[in-house]
């Protein structure tokens, strides 16, 4: 398994359930969250895959339905990185 780890300085807050829709359907997606400090407004985006195949089918996934939703119609928050791991350890 991999995760994904992405920061955004700020995390956006509107509504992207439309992202986590769009994985919902990619076989291999075991989890999705969006994580947020109320204080900074700054975030964390974190996947879990069960292989780099899965995590590439999930960006296929959404940048699809960003063409759909009009994501990239306005500007908005870039993330500042994304890195990939590999999962050593965990439990669902």
């Amino acid at each position: 398994m991999i995760a994904r780890v992405a920061v955004w300085e700020p995390m956006p807050t509107d509504d992207r359930d439309w992202l986590v829709d769009a994985m919902a359907d990619v076989p291999g997606v075991h989890a999705v969250y969006h994580l947020l400090d109320p204080e900074t407004g700054n975030g964390l985006s974190v996947a879990v895959f069960e292989d780099e195949a899965a995590a590439e089918h999930a960006g296929a996934a959404i940048r699809h339905r960003a063409e759909e939703v009009g994501w990239h119609d306005g500007q908005r928050p870039a993330r500042v990185s994304e890195t990939f791991y590999q999962v050593l350890r965990g439990r669902p």
